[in-house]
């Protein structure tokens, strides 16, 4: 099969012939209908974070495809099913997914990072992670709900407990940064979206964002919020990952509030303990999605309750994949998809 190969920081992935894998017991082969392209992707290219998986190794989480073969002992799938792969396998018997905590499972494995993904035209995943596609989901669009839609509805839903009514802020508004503005109109909350670029905060508009704000066209960002909310957001959710965001999301929210990182951001982060303290205010973690909310995430779309056709801007085939990357690098696409 052809296939995208990272074989380190700073090089170009090789798309090349490799091995076609083979599914091993209560595994299943999935042919690839599309990949999402995602900033995670860069983090491995070109800031040099280490994937478990020493290189050579196919990169690529957001997965949707057909079902190609199985292996002994599946009888849940049958060859043309269409399914998604979440982007994080898990392993079901550690202490956090016994207590529902299966998003930050202690022997967690990823697609594209601990194992080959789907830059490729074949995958390998165990038959117990895959999820059915419904008609009336598309197949190709759908492969950015293993994370891109999926990691949103956690933040929003399980981490930062939006209810009707709530104002929240989302700080960034790209990929992962819409689908959060989406989330929380789809639960009823009241949106602010602050990004720099007009295009994005279109794109939040669209998204169902009620307000939207330039940091650099106001002089505070903190009193402008407070302009609209009264108090301050209720909840606040930084999806970019820089320290300087992170504080302005904490020095947002009112009294009691929740600051949500859902941004990867491995620099140190200056608040005040003592406000967190006397405000009790709550500044909280969210990695990805527990298996058990894909079914609801991917019924919220056969519903049309959100949008997933719109977010794939962009679709590349297996050897314009350094295209895709240059386009995720420009921040020029919602969402981007390679298509083997």
């Amino acid at each position: 099969m052809r296939a995208a190969v990272f074989h380190g920081a700073g090089q170009p992935l090789e798309v090349t012939e490799v091995p076609t894998p083979v599914p091993g017991p209560a595994e299943a082969l999935v042919r690839v209908a599309a990949c999402g392209v995602c900033h995670t992707d860069l983090h491995y290219i070109d800031h040099g974070t280490p994937t478990f998986k020493p290189p050579p190794i196919i990169l690529g989480h957001e997965i949707s495809g057909t079902v190609a073969g199985l292996g002994s002992g599946v009888t849940s799938l049958h060859e043309g099913d269409r399914v998604l792969l979440p982007a994080v396998l898990t392993c079901g018997h550690c202490t956090l997914c016994r207590t529902g905590r299966e998003n930050i499972c202690e022997q967690s494995r990823m697609l594209g990072n601990n194992l080959d993904g789907g830059y490729a035209e074949y995958v390998v995943a165990p038959a117990k992670d895959l999820f059915a596609l419904p008609d009336g989901v598309p197949l190709i669009e759908s492969a950015i709900i293993a994370d891109a839609i999926t990691t949103p509805y956690h933040a929003v839903v399980r981490r930062g407990r939006v209810v009707p009514g709530d104002w929240m802020v989302v700080f960034g508004c790209g990929g992962v940064g819409l689908n959060l503005v989406q989330m929380g109109t789809v639960v009823g909350a009241r949106v602010i979206a602050v990004d720099l670029s007009e295009q994005k905060l279109d794109w939040a508009r669209q998204f169902g964002a009620e307000v939207r704000l330039n940091p650099s066209k106001v002089d505070r960002l903190d009193r402008e919020i407070r302009r609209f909310t009264g108090t301050g957001a209720d909840v606040a959710f930084e999806a970019i990952g820089k320290s300087a965001t992170q504080e302005q999301a904490f020095a947002s929210v009112r009294t009691g509030g929740r600051v949500v990182l859902v941004g990867f951001n491995p620099e140190a982060l200056a608040l005040n303990p003592g406000r967190i303290m006397f405000r009790e205010i709550e500044v909280l973690g969210s990695l990805g999605c527990r298996p058990v909310d894909y079914p609801r995430v991917i019924e919220l779309a056969r519903q049309q309750r959100i949008k997933v056709v719109e977010l794939v801007t962009h679709r590349y085939r297996l050897d314009q994949i350094h295209q895709a990357l240059d386009t995720l690098r420009s921040g020029e696409a919602i969402r981007a998809v390679v298509i083997p």
